[in-house]
């Protein structure tokens, strides 16, 4: 599946819809009037992307963060949107943190220490060897501009992500986590008949072969796929985690979350 789809995102204040290499530039002068409206604080405006090794570039989110809100609150809100199907693991990692040396000793202490109940002591020590932020930790003891975080969900069959911290201001943001702005559904076209829209995925495939299908080729794949026609036809959703594990969509801002439509 090699496609690059048209990556565009509405702003949530004006409703104008931009490319995604303008959207956030746009997004600043909006926050830039909101420094003179709102309580003096600290917020940030925060790109977040698929990661391209994993999935496709076109993906992403500009959210508004308070520097209020911890870091679960923003992975809250990745699992929400993008991400939750079976309540797999995830992790914030600052590569500028990490550390080398302690390896397999490491992870033995690390065990150790969690069945021991010592969370603070886990957190520590998976901060200072492997740059894992912990969950608990306050956006504002995190996050500063310019400051690029790895995310990762599922350790297993990985979705990963890139958290770029664009500005910070001097204000709360309205809410925890606001999405301000999100690429609208994306014109996946069938790799088959390479001109209706994907509508299925066909997970056996994946992401390296031809796996999506418009509805009509669909129905053809289930005569020769097996797999595809008992478990392994998964819908086409707006997220990077497609077609992963028994992903089906998210919980936030469902209305932009399916199949692209042409108006």
């Amino acid at each position: 599946m090699k496609q690059n789809p048209k990556s565009e995102g509405k702003c949530l204040f004006c409703g104008e819809t931009f490319a995604k290499a303008s959207i956030n530039r746009h997004l600043q002068i909006h926050l830039k009037q909101k420094t003179k409206e709102k309580t003096a604080g600290r917020s940030y405006l925060v790109k977040v992307e698929s990661d391209p090794k994993w999935s496709s570039s076109s993906y992403f989110l500009s959210l508004w963060i308070d520097g209020k809100a911890a870091m679960e609150d923003i992975d809250g809100f990745l699992r929400n949107i993008w991400l939750e199907c079976c309540g797999h693991m995830s992790a914030f990692t600052n590569p500028k943190n990490r550390q080398q040396g302690g390896g397999i000793w490491n992870f033995f202490e690390a065990e150790e220490l969690l069945a021991k109940g010592k969370l603070k002591q886990y957190e520590k020590l998976m901060e200072d060897t492997s740059g894992e932020v912990p969950m608990s930790r306050k956006a504002e003891k995190v996050l500063d501009k310019g400051l690029k975080l790895r995310y990762e969900y599922d350790f297993g069959s990985s979705t990963m992500l890139v958290l770029t911290v664009v500005e910070e201001y001097p204000v709360r943001a309205d809410e925890e986590v606001v999405l301000l702005s999100r690429n609208e559904p994306l014109e996946w076209l069938c790799d088959t008949c390479k001109k209706e829209t994907a509508t299925q995925i066909c997970t056996v495939h994946g992401w390296d072969e031809d796996s999506l299908f418009c509805g009509k080729c669909a129905k053809k794949h289930a005569k020769e796929c097996e797999d595809f026609k008992e478990y392994a036809a998964m819908p086409v959703v707006n997220s990077p985690r497609m077609g992963v594990c028994a992903y089906e969509g998210g919980a936030i801002d469902a209305e932009r979350d399916g199949v692209f439509v042409k108006k």
